[in-house]
């Protein structure tokens, strides 16, 4: 586990601190959702054995509300023409304190687990015998696992505003929380808020970005903090003033969104949520991100040297390293079968596996891709367009290299070569991270595929990202890292989406379908859905649903298209049609990638049902059409919603190798740059060269426009 993360692993006493924003909507009524979520994760944290002491906020907020609508419900109609008096924020605190704790009680109650209350004030931490007699009563409380509630006692408070007329032990409920967090020797405090965590800027302003572990010496003096909390007494800056004081007497604290339903759980998963402090933050991160900034920072150096070379050269460099693959196959191969026998030692899915083993016969078809890209025609500085503005004024719009790409990529070794390959010939400098379950193979190809760049470029051009918890740190470098693209599950897809502000280019999913319409030949359609079912099941362009014509119920010949799959053991789920009209077992949902020789089938009226069904339940992945009707045929093509659109072929076709771009670093389903099979035009963007003659615009009174165009590509 990454070391800023590690302490996890050694928590048994953690403080929850709960802020007025997050247990309160906007108009002071409680967020029951927010509450009812937060009870949840605090009863399968006990049952787990954790200590959790929760400290509360809400109390003022709640009375306030409450009394305004009491005060309402008293009032005349005269009396509401007169603008209300603010209420005493001492008895908004005690009328509000027992109904927020009669709310903690119903709902641990619900959940078999018992609270308790503790209302403190800042000026009885003064007595040392009342600390030693805290101390002890929690203890008794956690030991008989019951889940210790603490709020200020704002009742009686001798604070007239914040930060005055007070002892100074602690000035909020965040304070508080810190307080306790040294008093009862707790191992981690999480503060939760309405925002991600701590934030350079107000979270609203646009150049902001999160910071997931806070640096005094670097951070001090560079965050901007907006208002106060709505709500509570304090916000961002004193949550972050009370995660210091906890973290210089070398308790963690972590600061993340209350408005999540699991954040506390993860946090002790050891994902990277939020902002953490520690004390040791700075002997990790000034490593650890420059590790990450410098592999991006130097793929972009090797790239730049990459493009300033002839195209010649650029080509040797690919046939060279497909030379490397052919010559160091058996060691490669070795390697591979390693990681296959852990994977089924380790009981992967089948469909892992399966994308996981280079089949015999692999290299050498990589190795006849890597010289395919090299004998393509050169991408690189090709003029687009040529324009001339005006006389001897000439614009050209020519391809460009997009930077540095950042490649996740899940099982498939064989992906590590392409992307590679891809990259090289398109003059980008990349990072790659693949799976755990690939790492001896993907280990044992970068190594030959790294030998085989030149010195003159450097072999940082591609760099191999070797640990999971790396991931999160390339994910910030938006300033150095141009393009992330992400092979793998749906889930992988949309963590990084959600954790990045690079540009993501890639499918979350390949639920592909094949709609037989009542025109088609029979023979045709059994020899396709062979196909694009049975070739490579785990594939992402193999058929996951299978559209039927209803004249085909009729004539019988839907029983001749299902025969064709189950004597291949394709295990047939139904739609709510299908499932009633064939007695087969109905689909949890007709959005779904079995990735298996497993599909679902559904019957549809017309093509235009067919159409429909595709573009509610797809993923825009590819989907085909058979028939022999020309007319219906270009009305699927015109009107499905997908990169691909096929009629009359299989699905298997999606493929960047066979569309005949040598190679494909992903399929995108995203409308962006790329769609489809991306291939080395996918990795490139454009440049807009300008050559003149002293021409200036001066108000555009002495240039005579006239846009003729020389050249169009």
């Amino acid at each position: 586990m990454d070391p800023t993360r590690a302490f996890v692993k050694n928590v048994k006493r953690m403080i929850v601190k709960v802020g007025t924003a997050v247990v309160t909507r906007p108009d002071g009524r409680l967020a029951l959702g927010r509450l009812g979520a937060l009870c949840e994760q605090l009863k399968e944290l006990n049952s787990r054995g954790y200590e959790v002491i929760l400290v509360s906020s809400g109390a003022v907020g709640l009375g306030r509300q409450r009394l305004r609508y009491r005060k309402v419900a008293n009032s005349s109609f005269a009396d509401l023409q007169y603008p209300q008096d603010e209420f005493d924020g001492k008895a908004c605190a005690a009328v509000g304190q027992s109904s927020l704790m009669a709310l903690y009680d119903t709902m641990f109650s619900q959940l078999d687990v018992t609270s308790s209350q503790l209302l403190v004030t800042d000026v009885v931490f003064r007595d040392e015998g009342f600390r030693k007699q805290l101390c002890d009563t929690v203890n008794s409380l956690l030991d008989l696992r019951v889940i210790p509630i603490f709020n200020e006692n704002d009742a009686v408070s001798t604070k007239k505003a914040p930060y005055q007329d007070s002892s100074g032990i602690f000035w909020d409920n965040d304070g508080l929380a810190s307080l306790l967090a040294s008093e009862l020797n707790a191992d981690l405090l999480v503060l939760l808020s309405d925002v991600e965590g701590l934030y350079s800027c107000p979270p609203s302003d646009p150049k902001s970005k999160i910071i997931h572990t806070y640096i005094k010496k670097k951070h001090q003096g560079e965050i901007t903090f907006g208002d106060k909390s709505r709500l509570g007494r304090g916000g961002m800056t004193a949550k972050v003033e009370a995660a210091i004081c906890a973290a210089d007497a070398g308790i963690p604290v972590v600061i993340t969104s209350g408005y999540a339903t699991d954040n506390i759980i993860k946090v002790l998963q050891g994902e990277h949520l939020g902002t953490l402090f520690h004390k040791d933050a700075q002997l990790w991160t000034s490593a650890k991100e420059a590790g990450a900034r410098a592999m991006a920072v130097a793929a972009r150096e090797c790239s730049r040297r990459l493009q300033a070379t002839q195209p010649q050269e650029r080509r040797k460099i690919l046939l060279d390293i497909a030379d490397a693959l052919e010559a160091n196959e058996s060691v490669i191969m070795a390697e591979n079968e390693a990681d296959v026998a852990a994977a089924q030692e380790a009981r992967y899915e089948k469909s892992l596996i399966s994308r996981l083993s280079l089949k015999p016969g692999k290299i050498s078809s990589l190795a006849k891709s890597v010289r395919k890209l090299a004998e393509m025609e050169e991408p690189i500085a090709r003029v687009l367009s040529r324009t001339e503005l005006s006389d001897g004024l000439i614009l050209e719009k020519t391809t460009s290299p997009l930077g540095v790409l950042l490649i996740v990529f899940e099982s498939r070794p064989d992906a590590l070569v392409q992307i590679a390959s891809l990259a090289i010939r398109s003059g980008n400098g990349l990072l790659l991270k693949g799976g755990k379950e690939a790492k001896r193979s993907n280990a044992a190809l970068y190594k030959v595929i790294t030998s085989a760049i030149p010195d003159t470029v450097g072999d940082k051009l591609i760099g191999l990202v070797t640990s999971r918890e790396e991931i999160p740190d390339l994910l910030k470098l938006d300033d150095v890292i141009d393009l992330v693209i992400p092979r793998g599950s749906n889930k992988l897809v949309s963590q990084i989406k959600s954790s990045t502000k690079i540009p993501v280019l890639g499918h979350a999913d390949g639920v592909c379908h094949v709609y037989v319409d009542k025109s088609a030949n029979i023979d045709m359609a059994k020899h396709i859905l062979r196909d694009a079912k049975m070739d490579y099941p785990a594939a992402c362009n193999a058929m996951e649903t299978l559209l039927v014509h209803k004249d085909f119920l009729i004539n019988g010949g839907i029983n001749e298209l299902l025969l064709e799959l189950q004597s291949e053991d394709v295990t047939l789920y139904g739609g709510p049609k299908a499932s009633t009209l064939l007695n087969i077992v109905e689909a949890n949902s007709l959005h779904h990638e079995y990735s298996s020789m497993a599909c679902t089938i559904e019957i549809v009226d017309d093509v235009f049902s067919a159409i429909d069904h595709i573009n509610e339940n797809g993923s825009a992945h590819t989907d085909c059409i058979i028939t022999e009707d020309s007319e219906v045929a270009e009305t699927f093509l015109r009107q499905v919603d997908s990169a691909a659109v096929f009629h009359n072929a299989s699905t298997r076709f999606c493929d960047g190798a066979r569309f005949g771009l040598g190679a494909e670093v992903g399929i995108s389903t995203s409308r962006i740059h790329a769609r489809g099979p991306v291939g080395v035009e996918g990795l490139l963007t454009v440049r807009w060269i300008l050559r003149g003659r002293g021409q200036v615009v001066d108000g555009d009174k002495g240039v005579s426009y006239t846009h003729k165009v020389l050249h169009h590509s």
